[in-house]
């Protein structure tokens, strides 16, 4: 539950951030959160080869993913930050999850999903305005 809460807090954090300062483009920022989350885990998974070439991997997704988010469409976005969450729950299945902090899949997912809904609803909402 801590975990969960501490994602929210940050997510929310994050978010007041980027708003407070008016003339940062928020697609370049959260694009480079989450090319920067991606890479999170390998520093993590470093010791052991077939986890560090999957992070790769996964890693170079979410940068892809965040670099078509700031140059092609914000959709990508809030589609990286979704997965990312998703990815985040799954990896206990795919990777070594001992590797990771205690308790990060909770963490992490919940900050993304904050994150992704944030963004869903900035572009909902300027889709609605006329």
């Amino acid at each position: 539950m801590t975990a969960t809460l501490i994602g929210i807090s940050a997510g929310l954090f994050t978010i007041l951030i980027v708003a407070l300062f008016k003339r940062v483009d928020k697609n370049l920022f959260y694009g480079l959160v989450l090319a920067g989350i991606g890479f999170l885990y390998i520093g993590y998974s470093w010791t052991d080869i077939a986890d560090l070439i999957l992070n790769i991997l996964q890693a170079l997704f979410f940068l892809v993913l965040a670099y078509f988010g700031v140059k092609k469409n914000s959709n990508f976005l809030i589609a990286g930050y979704f997965i990312h969450g998703l990815w985040d729950f799954i990896y206990s299945h795919v990777g070594n999850s001992d590797l990771l902090p205690p308790h990060y899949d909770l963490f992490c997912s919940t900050y993304d999903f904050m994150i992704g809904f944030y963004l869903l609803m900035i572009k909902y909402t300027k889709n609605r305005t006329p």
